[in-house]
């Protein structure tokens, strides 16, 4: 895996190249011009040595033979040569300066070739001038200068990469968390959709087909006996289906609560639901329903909680008597639908309906509460706090 630094080394050392041939090509016409005899060529063959190894490795990076350290190792020679032939060794000493960092992959191997060039430099220098104070005013103070900046350039530049490796690590790290994230928030997002189109699917079609399965077996048995209470479940029939249909409709082409929501006052929508209900089931429903106005979130929620209530009602309860009542208190609005049928263990119940109000009411930050026992009847309470309900 390629790292920022790694790259960002590719990059200067593809920069540096073309720089580096001309002043290679400088430094062979300059030996070519200066010096003579043999010291002449033993210099251009210490120079071209440098240029063919820094050839191959610039052609071929991953060649068997000439490794970056390897490279490094015939520059600290061809130095140490040019030093002793005092041909030009400052020129390439600095030319080649930024290739310890360039080739050493790390700050230790990078000063240690710097260091051994050092040394190699000063060391030909030595054979060829002794103590003199040449060796020590220019090639000892001016090598030591030039390896000083080196250095300090050296540890600089390597101190920005792994600052900028960092830095771009941790981006990426940023922008893979929030991917996640938003990843999360989307999944979260269709899971709390899917939960709200279940809810509603099961408050307004569910309950309609459940009504249509009850009218419908109830017609059949009357078919024979009661052909007038026939004639009327099948119109309750024909028109709980038409309503289904509407909701449907509704609910797939706006993605509004269907349900009649939209029409009239809550106690006016709920007065048609409780008179269809009566219809019906047949039972006894005495209903005080306040007139008052609300949002339409609240609205639907007090819709929907009614509904559920009265089918479970139908379901469940066996009961000869149902109460319904709807009234604004100083905390808010509250509903009460109340059977005198079989009731149940509240703590026993996992149905979808109460869960579905519960979270309904939820969100309004209302709460339901469910009294129930066995042979007493059942009070469902959904309390929804409203803003000047005092």
């Amino acid at each position: 895996m390629t790292t920022p630094a790694d790259a960002l080394w590719a990059t200067s050392l593809r920069r540096w190249n073309a720089v580096c041939w001309v002043l290679f090509a400088a430094m062979a016409v300059g030996i070519t011009a200066l010096s003579e005899g043999a010291d002449r060529y033993a210099a251009l063959g210490l120079l071209g040595s440098v240029a063919l190894c820094f050839a191959v490795l610039d052609r071929r990076p991953a060649h068997p033979v000439v490794r970056p350290h390897g490279y490094l190792a015939v520059l600290v020679i061809a130095l140490a040569g040019l030093a002793y032939l005092r041909t030009s060794y400052a020129a390439l000493f600095m030319v080649t300066l930024p290739h310890y960092w360039m080739f050493g992959r790390t700050p230790r191997i990078s000063l240690t070739f710097l260091g051994l060039a050092t040394a190699g430099t000063l060391l030909g220098a030595w054979v060829r001038q002794g103590w003199s104070g040449e060796f020590f005013g220019e090639t000892v103070v001016g090598t030591l200068i030039v390896v000083a900046v080196g250095v300090l350039i050296g540890l600089w530049a390597r101190a920005v990469v792994e600052q900028s490796s960092e830095r771009a690590r941790l981006i990426e790290e940023l922008e893979r968390t929030q991917a996640e994230l938003a990843e999360a928030h989307l999944r979260q997002g269709a899971a709390e959709e899917r939960e709200r189109m279940a809810r509603e699917i099961h408050d307004t079609l569910a309950q309609g087909f459940a009504s249509i399965v009850v009218l419908a077996e109830a017609a059949r048995a009357g078919l024979a006996t009661d052909p007038g209470r026939t004639a009327r479940q099948l119109v309750s029939i024909e028109s709980t289906a038409r309503e289904n249909l509407a909701e449907a409709r509704e609910l797939v082409g706006s993605g509004r609560p269907p349900g009649g929501a939209h029409s009239g006052s809550v106690a006016q929508t709920l007065q048609r639901i409780v008179d269809r209900f009566a219809e019906d089931t047949g039972l006894s429903v005495a209903a005080e329903l306040a007139d008052l106005d609300c949002d339409q979130q609240t609205r639907v929620a007090l819709l929907r909680c009614a509904q559920e209530s009265l089918a479970n009602v139908r379901k469940h309860a066996r009961a000869s008597t149902v109460g319904v009542v709807l009234a604004r208190r100083p905390h808010g609005v509250e509903l009460e639908v109340t059977d005198d049928g079989t009731g149940f263990v509240v703590e026993a119940c996992t149905g979808f309906g109460l869960d579905g109000m519960r979270k309904r009411l939820a969100e309004l930050g209302g709460r339901l509460t469910v009294t129930s026992s066995v042979g007493d009847g059942t009070r469902i309470l959904a309390v929804i706090p409203v803003e000047g309900a005092a």
